[in-house]
């Protein structure tokens, strides 16, 4: 599976990092950065929760 970020979404708000911090960073100015970009499926759960949370609907799942 593949994270999908829609940058013209992305706010940077943030919801994403707190849900699944190992996957997803801000950096100081407020840029989401995808640390893994292809993790394995055993988090799926976990992301699905992270993506569903964002506000602006910016990420997906691929696969």
């Amino acid at each position: 599976m593949k994270i999908v970020v829609d940058r013209d979404l992305c706010d940077g708000i943030g919801m994403c990092q707190s849900m699944a911090h190992e996957f997803f960073e801000l950096d100081d100015d407020d840029v989401m950065h995808v640390l893994d970009e292809n993790p394995s499926e055993e988090f799926r759960g976990q992301l699905t929760a992270a993506i569903n949370s964002c506000p602006v609907l910016a990420l997906s799942l691929e696969g």
